[in-house]
Parts: structure tokens; C-alpha cells; sequence
């Protein structure tokens, strides 16, 4: 089988025509997902600034629940970037939010506990049964509280021990706070002889 000149400058050029078409548009997507990339990363921290300071602007609201739900804005938006970056080389966005809440279902599954504490923090947080420094009872645990995380309290015991329970116990437990209200009554038990007199006594 024989092949002419012109047939094999063709085939050549044919085949340089499509490599550079090819080039020509994977060059823009690359461009376009490093643009999308560099935008996103800046609206994210933007998001992220103005959510902490918006909680701020709460009258109340805990520092360390501030500083979550600002990061969660801003991971929020970096996973929308993530996917609008991916389908800028034609992957199918469907399938990839598909398997990412598989994934999330997974993991929720597995760190059950853990997402229990955190859930249970949170709430800890907003509503506020007991803040630091103050003493109260839940359940098994009784101390100075000396701070309050997502997923535990810390806790100063009576005989100065360090006692970290996790949120889910305490806010599964009814919590008697000793140091809520400004007073309070305080029962004494004072025996006295049969013979004594009770108008002394009293």
C-alpha cells in the first residue's frame, strides 16, 4: 500500500489542527478555573470576615461559636468554587455532588459521637445554661466550669482535679447551676438536746 506526499502533509496537519484546537481549549479552561479559583479564595474570606463580624454584632453571642459558623461560611463557599471549578474541564457536577453526599453520609455515620458533641455544643452556646466560672451539677459532673468547646467542657472540681465531660452528657442531663442567681437559700441542719430550749434554739 503506497502513500502519497499529500496524503501523509495532511494527515500531519490535520492532526497538528486538532492537537492545537485542543491545546487552545484546555488553555482557556485552565485559565478560566485558575480566575474562578483566585476570585473564589477572596469572596470566601470576605464571607468569612463578614459573618464574624456580623455574630459579632450580637449582643452575647460565644467567641468560639462565632469563629465555627464564620469558617463554615467560608468552607461553604470554597466547596461551591471547588465544583464550578471541576466543571470547567466538563466533569459532571450531578455526580459529584452525589458522591460527596455519600461521603458526608459516611462519615456522619462513623463520627455519630463526635457530631453528637458538636451538635449538643452548639446548643450549649446559644442557649447558655451555665457559662465559665460559673459552678454547677449535670448529672455525674459537678465543678467550676472553665470552658466551654464543641465537642467538651472543662471542668474544675471541688478538690482542684481537671475534669473534661463531653457536651452530649451535659446537655442530656438536667443541670442544676449554683451560681446563675445573685441569692439564694442555703438549708442548715443544727441538732439540739431533747431538753434544750427551742425558743433559744431558734
Amino acid at each position: 500500500m503506497e502513500f502519497s506526499a499529500d496524503s501523509t502533509v495532511a494527515a500531519v496537519e490535520g492532526a497538528v489542527a486538532g492537537l492545537s484546537a485542543l491545546v487552545v481549549q484546555y488553555a482557556f479552561s485552565v485559565i478560566g478555573a485558575v480566575l474562578i479559583l483566585i476570585i473564589g479564595f477572596v469572596v470566601a474570606g470576605m464571607i468569612e470576615r463578614w459573618a464574624y463580624r456580623g455574630l459579632g454584632s450580637w449582643k452575647g453571642f460565644d467567641e468560639t461559636l462565632r469563629k465555627f459558623l464564620s469558617k463554615i461560611a467560608r468552607y461553604g463557599v470554597l466547596a461551591i468554587v471547588l465544583v464550578t471549578v471541576l466543571s470547567q474541564f466538563g466533569v459532571q457536577t450531578a455526580s459529584i455532588i452525589a458522591a460527596l453526599g455519600a461521603a458526608g453520609l459516611a462519615i456522619g455515620l462513623a463520627l455519630q459521637g463526635t457530631l453528637q458533641n458538636v451538635a449538643a455544643g452548639i446548643m450549649l452556646l446559644v442557649l447558655r445554661p451555665f457559662k465559665n466560672g460559673e459552678f454547677i451539677q449535670a448529672g455525674g459532673t459537678m465543678g467550676t466550669v472553665q470552658e466551654i468547646g464543641l465537642f467538651a467542657t472543662e471542668f474544675k472540681t471541688l478538690d482542684g482535679l481537671f475534669l473534661l465531660a463531653p457536651n452530649s452528657e451535659l446537655w442530656s442531663q438536667a443541670v442544676t447551676n449554683y451560681s446563675r442567681n445573685p441569692t439564694r437559700r442555703n438549708d442548715l441542719v443544727i441538732g439540739i438536746a431533747y431538753d434544750d430550749d427551742i425558743n433559744k434554739a431558734m
